[in-house]
């Protein structure tokens, strides 16, 4: 699916899919506020910009995956 296609908010089905992880790391991560998410009365919700913005500091993080420490 382009980038395009995806909606402007996402269910937590949707927001696994896109992060390409299990709906129940989406669901811990989110629950222990790693991921930044909304509750609409029981259902958690997804704005897909705060997502991309979370994306791109998880990739600048020193702690990323793939990412070395300097001496």
């Amino acid at each position: 699916m382009r980038r395009a296609d995806w909606p402007e908010f996402f269910t937590l089905k949707e927001v696994a899919a896109y992060l390409r992880i299990s709906e129940s790391t989406a669901y811990r991560m989110v629950e222990r506020g790693a991921l930044p998410g909304f509750k609409v009365a029981s259902e958690w919700r997804f704005d897909r910009a705060q997502i991309d913005r979370w994306r791109f500091q998880q990739s600048d993080s020193p702690h990323a995956p793939g990412r070395r420490e300097r001496d």
